[in-house]
């Protein structure tokens, strides 16, 4: 681990007052660029060109260890895992003395248990020891607070649980970076907005930015006190002034992203849709590349700016499955990019292991192992999240069933049925994973905390059936396109959906039955769902009408009583939810 320098310990202590106040896109792997008007450099700069090579990964979410099933995978090969991405990275700066690595977003949150169960620390130690640079905040930062991520910048015991693994924590040796979060007490960024980095007389800024829809796919908790800037806007506001510190190579991470047309080969630029196609539309021409994330996918594209500007557009799958090499070659005198290109590289696990980061993984590996590896249950084959036609997931109902279970019982909720957001099953249960020693169709309560990590509580309250209606309508008012929001429910609840219905009249409420029962508008039902849903995340604003709430257990011991009272547990028979043409 990297030494503190008197300047950091310094910042330590500032960060703990703070706390305590308060789309023309074209697949391409190289290409000659032009520049606009350059600001002025220095004159000791010497002539020629310098090559600088960005390494550049993004929503790793805590995956320390390799995946299991497919998303340990790229196509047919086995990829990820820190220890081999370590290697691969490492390999890679060796060609290049001027080497970044940089993150574009949700390095920790959602992650599986073993850095979890941590607050995410091994996972800041192990980019620390991997040599990561610059890491832009991503909406799963987010998940325990700004005071939490705060923490992981500048180190300090977690304020309830301590040092867990019985040393100091000293937080990241590399930057987050959030030009478009603001704090609403002071007006500044929760972090810098930019960096700059010089590289033989060469300037490259690198700007960080988070989707501006964070407050509503994060707990309220989580971005108390803060606001979410548009994009393109935080970014251009700062090009003439990054410009005139004579940086003209402008570097985005940007935690948004968008998905390729099938196939979606790893390297290509197939018909990239979302969000992040308007957001480099309306960038400034200045900027040079964009390394983006969220969407889990992986794209290698430029898109073309006009008068002879190009954007490198690029993401890099989820979980350390690939890294993207970037390189640039900077004239000095200009200052801006004459060549760039770029490519995904697998992290295959052909490579030697890291050493340190195997060191790494071993030690929180056996302060961890007593409560990962018990088993909670079993089941009879594969459980995952691919969901049918009608969005329904095999493992959604299993999960809605669980949390149904949980809150059913009189005086625990009284609850008539249960919903559960897609976006919060982040694994699935596959029969011949071992985790731990265990026989195959075991499950153990790490591999169940992987599928739901966020340690939401379950909230039962009570609705109207017309509140159930527009929740069921608010499914299809996703703002990312692309995007799977159908809520898993539970068994007994039934409805159904029109495709070619407009929005907002795709379910009618005469279709939504329980037990066969077809619900009211105007009566009320007991509803559980968990408190990120409760709050009205993911932009399910109807969950805000429930009366009469009651709390109730943490998602993933539902989850593990579940199992235990009736394994094994076979696939949800997903025949829940119907779509109509």
């Amino acid at each position: 681990m990297r030494g503190r320098s008197l300047v950091r310990r310094a910042s330590l202590r500032r960060r703990a007052i703070l706390l305590a106040v308060g789309a023309g896109l074209v697949l391409s792997t190289s290409l000659a660029v032009g520049g606009g008007a350059s600001a002025a450099q220095p004159p000791d700069v010497p002539p020629g060109t310098v090559d600088v090579q960005l390494l550049s990964i993004n929503d790793f979410h805590g995956n320390l260890e390799p995946p299991a099933g497919s998303s340990g995978r790229v196509g047919t090969v086995n990829a990820g895992g820190i220890e081999y991405l370590a290697t691969h990275v490492k390999a890679l700066e060796a060609t290049n003395p001027n080497t970044l690595v940089v993150s574009a977003g949700d390095l920790i949150g959602a992650s599986p248990l073993l850095s979890a169960l941590f607050h995410d620390e091994p996972t800041i130690e192990g980019m620390n020891a991997l040599g990561l640079d610059f890491n832009a905040v991503g909406n799963h930062e987010f998940d325990e607070g700004a005071a939490e991520l705060l923490r992981m910048q500048d180190g300090g015991c977690h304020p309830v649980d301590g040092c867990q693994d019985g040393d100091p924590f000293y937080g990241a040796d590399f930057q987050f970076l959030a030009a478009n979060v603001v704090r609403t007490d002071n007006g500044k960024t929760l972090f810098p907005a930019y960096k700059i980095r010089t590289f033989g007389g060469a300037r490259v800024a690198l700007v960080g930015v988070v989707t501006r829809t964070t407050p509503s796919i994060v707990t309220p908790s989580g971005v108390a006190g803060l606001t979410f800037l548009d994009e393109a806007d935080a970014v251009n506001a700062l090009v003439p002034e990054i410009r005139a510190k004579g940086a003209n190579t402008i570097v985005v991470l940007i935690h948004e992203g968008g998905l390729q047309a099938a196939p979606a080969p790893y390297n290509g630029c197939t018909g990239v849709s979302g969000a992040i196609t308007d957001i480099v539309d309306r960038m400034d021409a200045n900027v040079d590349v964009v390394l983006s994330g969220h969407t889990h996918a992986a794209y290698n594209c430029v898109v073309d700016k006009g008068g002879g500007n190009t954007i490198l557009l690029t993401s890099a799958f989820s979980f350390g499955r690939i890294v993207t090499d970037i390189d640039l070659t900077i004239d000095r005198a200009s200052g801006e990019p004459v060549s760039k290109s770029a490519n995904n590289l697998i992290v295959t696990r052909d490579v030697p292991k890291d050493a340190a980061e195997t060191a790494l993984i071993a030690k929180y590996n056996a302060l961890s192992a007593p409560l990962a590896n018990r088993v909670i249950g079993s089941i009879t084959a594969d459980i995952t999240r691919a969901a049918n036609a009608a969005g329904e997931s095999a493992l959604g109902d299993v999960i809605a069933d669980a949390q149904f279970a949980a809150t059913a019982p009189a005086g625990f909720g009284d609850a008539k049925l249960a919903f559960m957001n897609p976006g919060g099953i982040r694994a699935d249960l596959t029969y011949a994973q071992i985790s731990g020693g265990e026989q195959p169709g075991e499950v153990t309560y790490g591999e169940s905390f992987t599928v739901q990590p966020f340690g939401n509580s379950l909230v039962t309250m009570t609705l109207t059936g017309a509140d159930i209606d527009l929740a069921l309508e608010q499914q299809f008012n996703n703002p990312t396109p692309g995007a799977t929001r159908i809520l898993q429910v539970s068994g007994g609840f039934t409805y159904e959906w029109s495709a070619s219905a407009p929005a907002g009249s795709k379910v009618d409420i005469a279709s939504i039955r329980i037990n066969g029962v077809a619900i009211s508008a105007a009566a009320t039902y007991r509803v559980t769902v968990n408190s990120f849903l409760a709050d009205g995340g993911d932009n399910f604003f109807a969950f805000r009408n429930g009366t009469d709430r009651l709390g109730g257990a943490v998602d993933t011991d539902a989850l593990s009583d579940y199992f235990a009272a009736n394994s094994p547990v076979p696939p949800g028979p997903q025949n829940r939810i119907t779509r109509i043409p």
